[in-house]
């Protein structure tokens, strides 16, 4: 617990200062940064040499955080991200209060309600959404294990999370589901 807690200051610390670490989530390892901070976005892009039309996603630590980035979250959200049995990433419209990087050419993003604990802890110490994306440059397979992770992508973020690196538990992305405004869903990845 003790390094856990370590862990989440040095990445806090780094993240408010607008830099990009590398660091597990619910899904696979990802690149992510303080999501309000635009130019900490802007370096995700050139790090992953991605082109800034293709989105990335956000965590939220809750439903709560996720209504200050949402302009109508729909009814019963709680309850939908709740019955999901595998981390789910939700396409939503209305995107409020982000950087225009993050944000889809018809206003919506994506968003996953991180339940992995250093996320979660992480986001409720800084206060804000992390911007999470595969840690691969753009075209590459997205690591399943820290181990997968390229020595290109640990070089070039600001800084490496020192937990969970060990784990060889295959993870992999996460199930993409888009709500439009009429509350239909539609399984973009399952």
């Amino acid at each position: 617990m003790k390094h856990l807690l370590k862990e989440i200051q040095a990445a806090e610390e780094e993240l408010l200062i607008g830099n990009v670490i590398l660091y597990p989530t619910d899904t696979v390892w990802g690149i992510g940064c303080d999501a309000e901070n635009a130019a900490a976005v802007k370096k995700i892009f050139k790090i992953k040499e991605r082109e800034e039309s293709k989105s990335m996603i956000v965590l939220m630590s809750d439903v709560a955080m996720l209504r200050r980035y949402i302009e109508h979250v729909p009814d019963d959200f709680e309850k939908l991200v709740e019955s999901q049995e595998r981390p789910t990433t939700f396409v939503l419209s209305g995107a409020q209060n982000l950087p225009k990087e993050l944000v889809a050419d018809d206003g919506s993003i994506g968003v996953r309600i991180a339940k992995d604990e250093f996320c979660h802890r992480l986001m409720q110490q800084i206060g804000r959404p992390l911007v999470s994306t595969s840690a691969n440059v753009s075209g590459e397979p997205s690591p399943r294990t820290f181990a997968e992770v390229s020595d290109t992508i640990k070089e070039r973020v600001d800084y490496v999370v020192q937990w969970r690196q060990d784990e060889d538990v295959e993870s992999r992305p996460s199930r993409i589901i888009k709500i439009d405004e009429s509350g239909r869903q539609t399984v973009i990845r399952e």
